[in-house]
């Protein structure tokens, strides 16, 4: 009798752990849904960067066939 009542707990404490985790996991997509991914945090604009200009340096020019 003890053996049934034990096995009756362990799968009561089972589906009650599946329960939660369900849950769970439902409303965690129901935040994921409500998250707008796209928007731009008010007063984070995006920075404006300038071109990156070469340096006068002999690494930003190319000789071509002019060996």
């Amino acid at each position: 009798m003890e053996t049934v009542i034990t096995t009756a707990v362990i799968l009561a404490m089972i589906a009650l752990g599946i329960l939660l985790i369900h849950l769970l996991n439902a409303q965690h997509g129901q935040r994921i849904a409500a998250f707008r991914y796209s928007e731009v945090l008010p007063g984070r604009g995006r920075r404006s960067r300038k071109p990156r200009r070469p340096t006068g340096g002999a690494a930003g020019r190319h000789d071509g066939d002019r060996g």
